[in-house]
C-alpha cells in the first residue's frame, strides 16, 4: 500500500535508508553507503508539508519511502522534484511510489517530476528511464537543479544526471 507518511512512520525510515544504501557497496560506492540517513526531524519537515509518502507491508509498516521538494522554475511554474526514493524490500515499490506522487502532482496542477540520480548504477538512471523519465541535457538544467547537482557532487566522483518525467492529465 502507498500512502502519505504519518508521524508514526518517521522513526522507521532511517533504517530503511541504511539498509538500502548497502547495495552501493557492490559498486565500490562505500561513501554513498556510509552517507548518514536523513534525521527524523528532517523527515518530519517533509511529512508536515505533505511531501513524504511510504510503501507499507501487510502490517502497515513502512518498507520504502519517497520525499518531494517543490521547485519554482521560471516561466514554468512548479516542478515536483523527487528528493529521495528509498526501497529496501519489494519489487516495483519505487515505481509505485513515483506513480502515486505523479497522481498527487497532477491533482495539484504540477505537470513535471524531476530527480537527480547516478548515471551508471543499474537501479538508478536506467531504471528511471524504463519508468518514463528522460535525461535532461546539462544545458537545460535550471539554476535550482544545477545547485542540487553541485551539492550532491560533494558525495563522490560518480556521474549524476538530471531526469524529468512529463505528466499528462
Amino acid at each position: 500500500m502507498i500512502r502519505p507518511a504519518e508521524p508514526r512512520d518517521l522513526g522507521a525510515l532511517p533504517a530503511i535508508e541504511v539498509a538500502a544504501g548497502e547495495s552501493f557497496r557492490a559498486y565500490g560506492m562505500d561513501r554513498i553507503a556510509d552517507d548518514p540517513p536523513p534525521s527524523v526531524a528532517a523527515l518530519a519537515g517533509y511529512q508536515a508539508k505533505g511531501l513524504a509518502w511510504v510503501a507499507t507491508d501487510e502490517r502497515d509498516q513502512p518498507v520504502a519511502y519517497l520525499l518531494v521538494e517543490l521547485l519554482g522554475v521560471e516561466l514554468l511554474g512548479v516542478e515536483a522534484h523527487i528528493e529521495q526514493v528509498t526501497v529496501h524490500a519489494g519489487k516495483r515499490l519505487g515505481a509505485a511510489l513515483i506513480d502515486a506522487v505523479a497522481d498527487w502532482a497532477l491533482g495539484a496542477g504540477i505537470r513535471t517530476l524531476t530527480l537527480t540520480t547516478f548515471q551508471d548504477v543499474p537501479w538508478n538512471a536506467p531504471y528511471y528511464a524504463r519508468i518514463g523519465f528522460r535525461t535532461v541535457p546539462r544545458e537545460d538544467w535550471s539554476p535550482v537543479l544545477q545547485g542540487i547537482v553541485a551539492d550532491e557532487a560533494e558525495l563522490g566522483r560518480w556521474p549524476r544526471v538530471v531526469m524529468k518525467r512529463e505528466l499528462a492529465p
